[in-house]
């Protein structure tokens, strides 16, 4: 049983095939959906909208190829702030938040505050981006390092433990 939106919530194995299914194809229709998991359409969309109503479904997107974008080059940063108290934590992430370029942008534990991915065109678009970066107050340390090769890149979750 899981506590989903202080509700009690039972995944059975369809969920998780309808879950496994979608993350791998967000863009199926609902009928194929259902020939696929052996079910009618009606339950089977009647599924989908309860797992988006208990919070397992966040969103639906298309996920698009960074190079034919260009967006080759992949920088993950990593980031000290001279001070770890919460005003200033809160303050850096309200900051870079929205900034269009960070893919991903993780408060983590260890001798670095955050770690974030940054997509850019080119070695200018990260010496840009670390322009407005290093404008920004509190920042006590910077560190990059440029991805040569991606080896493995995914979107979907392992649902095994459910």
């Amino acid at each position: 049983m899981k506590l989903v939106n202080s509700e009690h919530f039972t995944v059975d194995s369809i969920d998780i095939q309808i879950l496994n299914i979608l993350q791998n194809h967000g863009g199926i229709s609902n009928a194929e959906l259902a020939e696929k998991i052996s079910l009618s359409p009606s339950p089977c969309s009647r599924r989908v909208k309860l797992l988006e109503q208990a919070g397992f479904i966040r969103g639906k997107v298309t996920l698009l190829d960074a190079k034919a974008v260009g967006l080759p080059v992949n920088v993950f940063i990593q980031i000290t702030l001279s001070r770890q108290r919460k005003n200033n934590l809160e303050m850096f992430e309200k900051n870079i938040r929205d900034w269009p370029e960070i893919m991903e942008c993780y408060l983590i534990t260890g001798d670095i505050d955050y770690l974030i991915r940054v997509a850019v065109p080119d070695l200018d678009g990260c010496h840009e981006f670390l322009d407005k970066l290093t404008a920004l107050d509190g920042i006590s340390h910077i560190k990059s390092s440029f991805s040569l090769k991606q080896i493995c890149y995914k979107t979907a979750f392992p649902l095994d433990h459910l």
